[in-house]
Formats: C-alpha cells, structure tokens, sequence
C-alpha cells in the first residue's frame, strides 16, 4: 500500500520525514491518516520518478498522470497512487515532488520510494518572448529537484519516466543529483545514485534520446568538477595532466607544448601574463576527427586562467574567492570535446587552451607595459586585471593556421557582464548573422540562453584610440567594459567567422535560479556550445511556429473542440526540433485524442507521426542523429 510521507519539497521537512520514518509511532500513523501499515525500518535504496500534469491556478484540478506513470499506476499499484496523490492535498506544483514510500509492494522492479512530479500545464513549449522551449525546462527543473529530494533519503538508484521529452529528462537528472566532493572525507559525502530510464512494456523507448542528454549532461558536470577544483591542486601543470587523462581515452589528441614552443611562435602577450607564476605556462591543443581530415575544422578556443589575483592590479577580496574559476573557458572547451567524441558527431575540432596563473611576483607585468603579438601589432597593457583578453589575442592569431570553418572563443573577459544579464543568458559578440542565429537556436533547446550584444566601431575606437600603440587591452572611456573586450578581440581576427561567449556572469550560481544547479560552480553554457556544434554540422531547421494571435483548440470534456484560454504567445503546444530529432516530414498532423489511460474525462493534446516507421527512416539524412529530413543552411 502507497504511504504518503511528505507533501512538499523543502529539505529541512524530507528529513524530518526520514527521521520520523526511522522512529515511527502510532501517532505518527494517526498524524499521517493512516491505518492498519507499518513503517519501514530501512531507508528506501530504489526510488521512481513519474509525472502528473496540472494547473497551478486551479487547486481543484484532479490532475492527469503522464501515460508512462498512468501505466505504473494501473499495473503496479492497480490505481492506489492517483486515488493517494488527489487525497493528498491540490496537485504538486510546477518543480515540486511528493514522496510515497511503498513498502509492502512485490513487484518487480521493486521501489521503495515514488516521487509524483508536477509538470505545470501540457500544452507548454516554445515561449518567444522568453526565447526558450518552457517544457523542456520544466521537466529538467521537475525531474532534478524529484531525483535530488529521492537522493536525500539515501536512494542509491532512481529511474526515471521520460515526462515528454527523454533527453531533457536525462540532464535533469544527471546534473541534478551531480555534486562536487572529491575533496570530503568519505563518510560525509552524500548519495549520489545511479540514474535509469524507466520504460513500460508497449511503450516507445527513445534510449538515443536518453543518451545524448547523458552525454550532454557529464559534460556539464565536467566542466563543474574542473571549475571547483582548488587553484593550488589544479595548477596549469595539473589541469594539462588532468586532460590528457579524459580526453584520450575518449578519442581526442592532446598536444602539450611547454614555454619553449610559445616563445618560439611569439606569443608574447600570452607569456607576459604568466612570467610572475613559478608555475610555468602550458599551451593545450586538443584535436578530434569525426570526419575527413581534409575538412575544414571548428576552432574551439579556451581561456585557461588558473587562478587570476589581477596581478600587481589586484581584484577586489569578494572577486578573489570564484578566481579559481577564470578557466571557465577551457573547462567549457574540454567537456565540449568529449561531448563531441562522445557523440561522435561528424565534424573536426580543434581546441586550442593557453594554461597560466595571473600572480604577483617580481616578473610581474605592469600597466603600460607594451608587448609585441605574433601578428606584429602592439598592444599597451593598461591594468594587469584585464589580462583575459591578453591570452586570448594570442591564441586567436595561432588559430588562423588550421584555416577554420569558424572560431568560437569562450572566456571570462568582463566581471561587469553580472550586472548586466545576471545569471539569465551569457553574452554573445558575433560577425555572424548566421552565428548568433543558431547558437539562439541551440539555446532555447537546451535552457542556457544566450543574448547578443553589440560589437560596434564605437567600442573598436576606444580600444584603438591611444598614439603610443595599435590596441590597449582596456581601452578609453567608463562603461561598456565587455564590449570592449570583445572589440579588442576582433582585431586578432584577421577574417572569417568568429563568435566570443563572455560566461563571466554564468561562471557560478547561487543554486535558485535552476534547481538542477546546486550552489557554486555552474558548468554552463556546455550544453548550448554541444548543442551549437551539433546543429551546424546536422543540418537542421524548425517547423513554423503559430503565427501571433492564432488559436489553439484543445478538446473539452464533451469531445467538442474549444480555443485554448490565453494569449497564444503564453500556451504553446508546437514543439520545437531537435538536432537529433528535428522537423516534422509531411503527413505530420496534431490531433487532439482522448486519453484511454487516464480513467478520467480528460483530454490531451498529442503530437505523432501518420507515416510508417520505414518512411520516416528513408527520410534521414547524413547526421546519425536525425530521425527526419532536416534542413538548414551550413557555415562555409
């Protein structure tokens, strides 16, 4: 029999749920409404999570089970836990679990624990004005936050329901219940389980679509464990030793070149911020094949800044404490490249990473120092805290020898950019139109949103305004700061497309704003840049969205159909694609069909394929991912 156990998803209460469970009375029983059970003495080792639908506004709303948790509650509980879960109280609201323990149950498998997750309305999807798909972020905040509360209680698996959408299912989990404790003594780290997809018989099981958000999301977590990782242990030496380690096995070359080779390809720039470190700089190249070696490759760029006081110009005490951090880029670059290989997309990257400390010490570089680039230009160092761009410049001249389809250069150039978008989207400087269009793209699948920002030649002025050199790594003026940055970038790429993510703001987060984030390092924007790849060596394109005011119908409870209430641009039922599984082929319609399952009179709007399993597989194209034709415009 289902035994409701807590009915909200606040930590402090899951505990005390345990505690009580542990040291049961009959007084809890009484406090609990339940008759005739008794507790169990073990904390639960096996816990599911499924999903139920439900509007927030309508507390009187009976709420409708997915199809896959419908099934669990027909054939395992023969429909105790509908009946338990509308006893318990209104519906779960969006993000928020409630826990059942099930001890006397004997099926097979076997959960001791279920958690009932709320999805928010059904018909969610693509949100134009906050330029993201709301169901898929939902079920990845849904799903983590179900998979953290079932860890609290010491499960050491869980299996989870696909909630619509398997792949943002699986990043959900797999980042949720991720959490950083290398460095804690054994006994006082907490559960991490093992994650599974939990299917039904007679159900389609998308296992691509839950392994590539696996995939997606350990390179996320990736780039978290790098992040976190103290500045005294993950030294320039150590970080290259760590990768060497991940990527080989993973298929991606590593190349490791010592002060020497940089000093022989005068990067000089490069070499000035690291000469105060007794720790010497190191220069990464990372390769990966997935295609002919005669195509042109991605040029991933990372800045790799193990630890940044500012130099002889030193941060600010609140700055110094997330410094560890300034290799955001590099460690973005490194999970993106075993993403990659992981997936084994069909396109060659190169990753290029400059490894240094920005220390003080008596080879320090000082402000007006002027140093000479391997493109022969001068640059005249106004403030030793800014020496982001310093590396960068370097490396962005040496990635014109591989001739690049496009560069994408990811670093933490401006502290400014927090007051700017906060923790919401990262910024985006970009000479491509084509560039920003999917990256936007990607981001509104993936979560992590980005917003563009302007590179105009106000900005490229201020950087090159001073008669004593051709580019000041600050530039004239107040304000404007990344901007500037990324104009004083743009003077090292000579042609071509080039794009420059500045993840200073998204470099760490307070742990509210996405519940599969817990507190400290964030790992971001990983997914987005997997995503970026993935769509521009997939051709790709997205079915047309609801024109602005036109109706949606959805099927009342008499079987007439009636219009969705809201505006169209707050309900959407159209799903956006997918690079592994994108536009719908023709013959696709959206039907309205009632829910046999369910038991109730309630409808749901559903999306499905009228052609045949071997057309839709004729229609696949090159990208092993894609399961229909797929259009989009490639880079050149």
């Amino acid at each position: 029999m289902l035994r409701l156990v807590r009915l909200n998803t606040s930590r402090d209460i899951v505990k005390r749920a345990i505690q009580m469970r542990r040291y049961a009375s009959g007084a809890l029983n009484q406090m609990l409404q339940l008759q005739n059970t008794e507790l169990c003495a073990d904390p639960p080792l096996r816990g599911l999570v499924l999903g139920v639908y439900a509007d927030e506004g309508d507390k009187s709303d009976p709420g409708i089970l997915t199809p896959t948790a419908w099934k669990y509650n027909v054939q395992k509980t023969a429909g105790r836990l509908i009946n338990v879960l509308r006893m318990s109280g209104p519906m779960p609201k969006t993000g928020e679990a409630r826990i059942f323990f099930c001890p006397e149950s004997e099926k097979i498998p076997y959960y001791t624990a279920v958690a009932i997750v709320g999805l928010g309305r059904e018909c969610l999807g693509y949100n134009p004005y906050e330029v993201i798909d709301e169901q898929k972020e939902v079920i990845r905040r849904s799903v983590a936050k179900a998979c953290m509360d079932l860890a609290l209680i010491d499960s050491v698996r869980i299996d989870v329901e696909h909630c619509g959408h398997t792949e943002s299912a699986a990043e959900g989990a797999a980042l949720g219940v991720w959490a950083y404790q290398e460095l804690r003594a054994k006994r006082n780290r907490i559960t991490v389980p093992v994650i599974d997809l939990y299917t039904v018989k007679d159900e389609e099981c998308d296992m691509e679509g839950w392994r590539i958000g696996l995939q997606k999301a350990a390179a996320q977590n990736l780039t978290r464990q790098l992040q976190e990782m103290p500045s005294n242990i993950l030294t320039p030496t150590a970080f290259a030793q760590h990768v060497v380690e991940v990527l080989c096995k993973s298929g991606v070359n590593v190349e490791v070149k010592v002060e020497g080779w940089a000093e022989s390809q005068v990067m000089n720039a490069f070499l000035s911020v690291g000469k105060a470190s007794c720790e010497p700089p190191i220069f990464l190249e990372l390769s990966y094949y997935g295609t002919s070696a005669d195509e042109r490759p991605i040029v991933l760029v990372g800045q790799g800044i193990t630890y940044d006081c500012g130099g002889l110009c030193v941060k600010p005490l609140e700055k110094l404490k997330w410094m560890r951090g300034d290799m955001t880029g590099a460690a973005v670059v490194v999970a993106t490249c075993r993403a990659i290989a992981g997936l084994r997309l069909p396109v060659n990257i190169r990753g290029l990473i400059p490894l240094c400390e920005n220390v003080i010490g008596c080879n320090s570089f000082r402000s007006g120092d002027t140093v000479k680039c391997m493109n022969g230009k001068h640059i005249k160092i106004q403030g030793t805290n800014h020496e982001d761009v310093l590396v960068l410049a370097d490396t962005l001249l040496y990635a014109q020898n591989f001739c690049p389809k496009l560069i994408v250069d990811v670093g933490t150039t401006s502290w400014y950019m927090r007051d700017l978008l906060g923790e919401s989207a990262c910024g985006i400087f970009t000479n491509s139109e084509i560039l920003w269009q999917q990256i936007n793209h990607a981001s509104m699948h993936t979560g992590d949103r980005v917003w563009r920002l302007p590179l105009w030649n106000y900005y490229t002025e201020q950087v090159t305004s001073d008669l004593s050199a051709d580019v000041q790594n600050y530039g004239i003026g107040t304000g404007g700061r990344p901007c500037k940055a990324a104009a004083f970038l743009r003077e090292f790429v000579p042609c071509g497309q080039w794009m420059h993510i500045d993840v200073t703001n998204v470099m760490f987060t307070c742990g509210k704003r996405f519940e599969y984030l817990r507190e400290g390092m964030a790992g971001r924007p990983t997914r987005t840049l997997v995503e970026f790849i993935a769509q521009t060596v997939c051709k790709d394109t997205a079915p047309k969205l609801p024109k602005k005011g036109q109706t949606i119908c959805s099927m009342s409870d008499d079987g007439s159909r009636r219009p969705i209430r809201g505006h169209i641009n707050q309900f959407r039922i159209t799903q956006m694609t997918d690079w592994q599984r994108s536009s719908f082929p023709k013959g696709h319609k959206r039907i309205c069909k009632e829910n046999a399952e369910s038991g109730v009179s309630r409808h749901r709007s559903d999306f499905y394929h009228e052609l045949p399993n071997k057309e839709r597989l004729n229609t696949q194209r090159n990208c092993p991912f894609n399961k229909t034709e797929v259009k989009q415009e490639m880079l050149i």
